[in-house]
């Protein structure tokens, strides 16, 4: 595989940037990235679209058309993962199970079974196992049904019933969370919304599109690429998340720097409470000054106040001119500097600004088969994943090239590659959204999704690089360009002694700079017992109060999001 090489030369770049190839002319749809017509690249039916880029079946692990994130590591042949994924329940705490929930007998199956039929109704122990379990085999559950509702008044039955018997329920989409919030604790019955995946409607002249809590993420992509328009969130589990567990957990992902959170794009929802009733909050307006805007409750509440069953979205429209570079630098101080230099000089057509320090680039160089360093000449401290996506493509490369001249000309650059087309894009990509596969292939991962002022993200690595030695290897990558670090642990074996080493000093010391200890995976069952963390009293008592209001039996994903004391005070 050629690369055009930035030098760090400003004579050097000047005439390479003159005869650098963008692949931002005559573009043919394909989802995400927008590919011109070239001969070295032909899309096949074997390939699968990404991230703005295409990657064959055989190089994706954690992302495929229909495969997905759980599916595609159960057929992982690592023995060292098969270690792993038996250790990893030692390190989840589990509370004791409410006894004030009832267990489920032959009459609620037979009522369920009444409204959903026969295959509506799933016990199958195969399909409960994997229900049961969360992808990083991390936390498993004992739950004995699952139901598959097809509608909004099937769930509201479901819940109605759940609710008159207290009867806890766990609501559960592509099952691809981080921290446990998807999965049963005890035995609660799962609540699987898959089966309610239709696309409802669409404007093609806003934008806005209405469609069914169980589609599947990358299927909305496809199907908006074909209308010219693209999802606003992108996330490395498209292959199996689904847009009511990723409005339900506020999914970040790697276009939030462009496009923003979920609480701004989306513009409505339809969500069953826990008593069965049904809010039609549904709107598709931009604006709706009428009363308190009730869908925010829902948004991040991880299915603790209510089920998502419908979601209206606004979704932008597809752009021609797409790049993206792959850059080196020096320090993390550098890093800064440039995120602020590309806001400022990229402005509106910078759409991804991504970072991974050298433990992150060696561990994937290392367990990732197919990958190239696209920077081979020399090791470098820290990477930048750059992308830019606007309508002009002379506009666009004129603003690309004088931000790299200039970055190159301060030092703030010591090395870079600009992508030529759509394969040297994909492999790019690959390396940024391959470092969880590549720390799951490792060993032992302890994982950490923090928000922090970006000035302050590297520190903690440093002071946790210093509290652990050489017991564990500590890796950081993120998205820089919104504060949101992912700090990872990665041990040969999970071991009390490095666990007492990063908790709860990792929570101690995002609390003291005000950062959030969860910036976009969810508190989940991980880190219910820790919001006080990054929440006052107040405000979590607040919260409990809202929880009470909405769900008075404490049926809606119990253990979750709240503290137990809080979560569990007054259920009758």
């Amino acid at each position: 595989m050629t690369y055009r090489r930035l030098k760090h030369s400003s004579r050097n770049l000047v005439d390479q940037l003159s005869n650098l190839k963008f692949f931002n002319s005559s573009r043919s749809s394909i989802s995400g990235l927008q590919s011109r017509s070239i001969q070295t690249f032909e899309l096949v039916k074997e390939d699968v679209c990404y991230h703005k880029h295409i990657v064959s079946r055989h190089i994706c692990f954690l992302k495929g058309s229909g495969i997905g994130i759980p599916a595609s590591l159960r057929g992982v042949q690592s023995n060292a993962f098969r270690i792993h994924s038996r250790n990893l329940a030692s390190v989840a705490t589990v509370p004791s199970r409410n006894p004030s929930f009832a267990m489920i007998s032959c009459d609620d199956i037979s009522y369920f079974k009444k409204i959903l039929g026969e295959k509506g109704v799933v016990q199958e122990e195969l399909k409960l196992d994997d229900a049961n379990t969360d992808w990083m085999r991390k936390y498993k559950g004992s739950s004995k049904l699952m139901l598959q509702p097809r509608s909004t008044h099937e769930v509201s039955e479901i819940l109605n019933y759940c609710n008159s018997r207290c009867l806890a329920v766990v609501p559960q989409g592509g099952n691809t969370g981080l921290v446990g919030g998807s999965v049963p604790v005890h035995d609660e019955v799962i609540i699987s919304v898959s089966s309610m995946n239709n696309i409802i409607s669409f404007d093609k002249v806003s934008g806005i599109l209405v469609c069914e809590a169980g589609c599947i993420l990358e299927n909305l992509i496809t199907f908006l690429d074909n209308e010219g328009y693209i999802m606003p969130l992108d996330l490395g589990a498209k292959g199996s998340c689904q847009i009511g567990g990723n409005v339900s957990t506020n999914a970040g992902g790697l276009r939030l720097i462009r496009y923003g959170s979920l609480h701004g794009s989306v513009l409505g929802l339809e969500v069953v409470l826990a008593n069965g009733t049904v809010l039609d909050m549904l709107g598709t307006l931009r604006k709706d000054n009428t009363g308190y805007d009730l869908k925010h409750l829902f948004i991040g509440s991880e299915g603790s106040l209510g089920i998502v069953t419908k979601v209206s979205i606004l979704t932008p429209p597809k752009l021609s001119s797409v790049n993206l570079a792959f850059l080196a630098c020096e320090d993390y101080v550098s890093c800064q500097k440039l995120l602020s230099e590309a806001k400022r000089k990229l402005g509106e057509i910078l759409s991804a600004f991504e970072f991974l320090d050298v433990s992150a680039m060696d561990l994937v160089l290392k367990h990732l088969d197919g990958i190239r360093d696209p920077l081979p000449s020399s090791k470098h401290n820290f990477y930048i994943v750059i992308e830019t996506t606007g309508s002009m493509e002379s506009h666009d490369k004129e603003k690309l090239e004088a931000f790299l001249l200039s970055s190159m000309e301060s030092g703030l650059l010591t090395d870079g590659v600009i992508a030529q087309d759509i394969n040297q894009a994909s492999s790019f990509w690959r390396i940024r959204e391959g470092i969880p596969e590549a720390l799951m292939k490792a060993g032992a991962v302890y994982k950490y999704d923090l928000s922090l002022p970006p000035e302050k993200m590297y520190d903690v690595v440093d002071e946790m690089r210093e509290r652990l030695g050489t017991a564990a290897n500590v890796v950081a990558y993120g998205h820089l360009g919104d504060g949101n670090l992912h700090l990872n642990i990665s041990a040969r074996e999970y071991d009390d002694s490095i666990l007492s080493q990063i908790e709860p000093f990792v929570y101690e010391w995002t609390s003291k700079q005000r950062g959030s200890i969860s910036a976009e995976h969810g508190l989940g069952l991980m880190k219910a017992n820790k919001i006080h963390y990054s929440k006052s009293a107040e405000t979590v008592q607040l919260m409990g109060a809202m929880k009470k209001l909405l769900d008075p039996n404490g049926i809606l994903n119990p253990y979750k999001v709240l503290p137990t004391s809080i979560s569990q005070s007054g259920v009758n």
